[in-house]
């Protein structure tokens, strides 16, 4: 895929660490310029090139600038990738999860990408080309209580996502959705650490834990930020051009049925 992106624009929010880091680097090695966002102004070890602003995607004034500065920087956006997501797990189940949790975590996972795309994908529509992706989880095809907002959340982004993709085919967009399952990110890094000190063992016997209290993947291991870009990398160039609608599960086999 080396340069196959030479020329496109891309906006990859929540690209300073993790899944987002690992989509910006591959992007920007396949040849496009990239503009990434985080809410932290902290942004460090960005690859070369590769532009930054701050910006919140729960802030319906923020995702403005947003799209503003990435119009005015990048001269038009060919590229789109709603990453930027997350939630705390509520160990006490739905009951647990209060009004304000569920706003935020809507607010965080869905909205956010709505209100990207409602200002980026017109002009997408206008030139009649332009690649969307949707980060989404495979939590939202097989939800758990702890963890039940989150993938409502992302469940309705899913919906969402494939709605979207069917209005704007016929114009020239593509939108897809990735549906990532366990990924060694710095999150789950932290949860493996925890593991390993709560119980003295070692941080693969850790990692053997976790995976196990989520039913076992059946590659073998848990998945990669690279595995994800790589993904990502292909569904955004032309390659890929007669894919649309789309959610590929990225989760070494865990998912048996959606």
């Amino acid at each position: 895929m080396v340069n196959n992106l030479a020329g496109r624009r891309a906006v990859v929010t929540g690209g300073t660490r993790g899944i987002g880091a690992a989509i910006v680097r591959k992007l920007s090695e396949a040849g496009a310029t990239v503009l990434t966002t985080a809410r932290s102004a902290n942004a460090t070890d960005l690859p070369p090139g590769v532009l930054f602003t701050t910006a919140d995607v729960t802030d319906p004034d923020s995702v403005r600038r947003l799209a503003d500065e990435a119009t005015r920087r990048l001269g038009g956006v060919d590229i789109l990738v709603n990453n930027a997501g997350g939630g705390a797990a509520r160990p006490g189940g739905y009951s647990d999860i209060d009004d304000k949790t569920w706003q935020d975590i809507l607010e965080t996972n869905l909205l956010g990408a709505v209100r990207l795309d409602r200002a980026l994908v017109p002009a997408m529509v206008e030139r009649g080309s332009g690649v969307v992706v949707h980060i989404s989880s495979s939590s939202a095809h097989v939800p758990v209580g702890a963890l039940l907002h989150y993938s409502a959340a992302k469940g309705a982004l899913s919906t969402y996502s494939k709605g979207l993709a069917e209005e704007v085919a016929a114009k020239g967009v593509r939108v897809n959705r990735v549906s990532p399952g366990m990924t060694e990110t710095p999150a789950v890094a932290g949860v493996i650490a925890d593991i390993a000190a709560a119980t003295g063992g070692s941080r693969d016997d850790a990692r053997a834990t976790l995976v196990e209290s989520i039913g076992g993947i059946p590659i073998g291991r848990t998945g990669t930020p690279d595995d994800i870009a790589n993904l990502v990398a292909f569904l955004v160039s032309d390659e890929a051009s007669w894919i649309t609608g789309a959610d590929y599960v990225i989760d070494g086999g865990m998912l048996k049925a959606s």
